[in-house]
């Protein structure tokens, strides 16, 4: 999006500043989103959706559904500012189909949103999948992984990579939505641990083929905290990436479980849109947690504020979503 002037009032995160933007400067901006069960209303005989059927337990019907869509949309239109993000990254969403009633039944579809989205071989059929701008993005490349020591009983969301173009600027996309902690820290651990060490070595083929120049940013929902052994696989030395996702909030974290927020949705970065002298690039304090008060809730079980989810449990609340969006912002020289 392109913003001219030299001074102007921004309403920044719930806070406002004053900001100096160059006349004529240039930026997109990329958000992640766990929009927390974005299911449509129609049987799926492949997939275990049935508790998000007008029958089912959740009593999922076309009007919760619609409402789910406005909101998706109206947090998406809010972290653009000036206008919605150029790259969203998505997961838990169902299908094709609800990516289509989100960027075309609703306003988003003044803003010509292109989809990129392929089926993951997940149990409930929730997958990962991107929106993007088409008047900034040029789609240039994709495709979708999964880890070749667990491809015969794979079970899980596979990784989304998406090789685009902006401004004239090549940016390497890998979005992940990786296995649950459901059942405890330990559950799912392996196939996290084997998911971060395909996604390791694909940055390192883009960064070698490259002769470290490629601009890569890994984001999603890690289910595992920046601090967790399986993310640090990723940032180890030598291998040029960088963990931007800061906890420096009043809300530490996207998703707040027992009365603690952790910090599950993140985003890294490789070394050259760090340290690039032409070309995209971005900075350690360009990374935030959205966090405006439409989407937060008191707790009622324990002090302070929590997340506005759809569900709290199988009890329909009629929020948003039960994580916060991350949001990145990319300059370009």
């Amino acid at each position: 999006m392109k913003r001219s002037g030299t001074l102007v009032l921004l309403f920044l995160f719930g806070t406002f500043v004053y900001s100096q933007v160059d006349t004529g400067s240039a930026s997109v901006r990329l958000m992640f989103y766990n929009v927390e069960n974005l299911f449509d209303t129609y049987d799926d005989p492949v997939k275990d959706d049935d508790e998000f059927l007008p029958a089912g337990l959740r009593r999922w019907n076309q009007t919760r559904y619609k409402k789910k869509l406005n909101s998706i949309y109206k947090t998406i239109t809010a972290a653009g500012e000036w206008s919605p993000p150029a790259l969203v990254g998505l997961c838990e969403i169902e299908n094709r189909k609800v990516l289509e009633d989100l960027v075309l039944g609703t306003y988003l579809s003044n803003y010509r949103y292109g989809i990129i989205h392929e089926e993951s071989p997940d149990e409930r059929g929730i997958d990962v999948a991107l929106i993007f701008r088409k008047d900034i993005v040029h789609i240039l490349d994709y495709r979708t992984w999964i880890p070749a020591v667990k491809k015969a009983d794979f079970k899980s969301r596979s990784v989304l990579y998406v090789k685009c173009e902006i401004f004239h600027d090549t940016l390497h996309l890998i979005i992940n939505h990786w296995p649950s902690r459901r059942g405890g820290v330990l559950a799912g651990e392996s196939l996290r641990n084997d998911i971060a060490l395909m996604v390791r070595a694909a940055a390192d083929s883009l960064i070698t083929k490259s002769s470290g120049n490629s601009k890569i940013i890994i984001t999603g929902d890690f289910n595992c905290t920046p601090d967790d052994p399986v993310i640090k696989t990723l940032i180890e030395p030598g291998h040029c990436l960088v963990n931007l996702t800061s906890d420096n909030s009043s809300i530490p974290g996207t998703y707040r479980y027992t009365g603690i927020w952790e910090q599950l949705d993140q985003i890294i970065v490789s070394e050259p849109l760090l340290s690039c002298a032409k070309g995209l690039y971005t900075g350690h304090q360009k990374f935030a947690i959205y966090k405006p008060d439409f989407l937060l809730r008191n707790d009622i079980n324990y002090p302070g504020l929590t997340t506005y989810p759809t569900y709290r449990g199988y009890r329909y609340q009629g929020g948003f979503s039960d994580h916060l969006p991350v949001l990145l912002d990319l300059f370009v020289r």
